[in-house]
């Protein structure tokens, strides 16, 4: 693959990991910011994504419905790993913060 195919791609594959809801918050994964990088292959690809909180309930679920989401679209098999990054709000898509009232 290019440099552009692969961009593109995963251009393509963030837009459909908007479906991908925290059912706590009521936003997206790419909303929160909680998609932290993406390897794409042409055989395969690996997703690092992390939590709001380290104790979220919805992790499991979350987890598998983003490798899901994201093997569905790329048509390779897909991995996740759960990022040890700590979230922060200004992790967050620039002006979905303002109307969740944070800042």
């Amino acid at each position: 693959m290019t440099d552009q195919q692969t961009q593109s791609k995963e251009e393509g594959l963030y837009e459909a990991l908007r479906v991908v809801v925290d059912p706590e918050i009521g936003m997206n994964v790419m909303e929160l910011g909680l998609i932290r990088g993406a390897e794409l292959h042409e055989d395969r690809a690996h997703i690092v994504m992390i939590m709001t909180t380290p104790f979220c309930p919805y992790a499991p679920q979350l987890l598998e419905q983003t490798r899901r989401t994201a093997q569905n679209f790329l048509g390779v098999p897909t991995t996740i790993e759960m990022g040890l990054e700590m979230w922060d709000p200004s992790m967050m898509e620039d002006g979905v913060a303002d109307d969740w009232g944070l800042f």
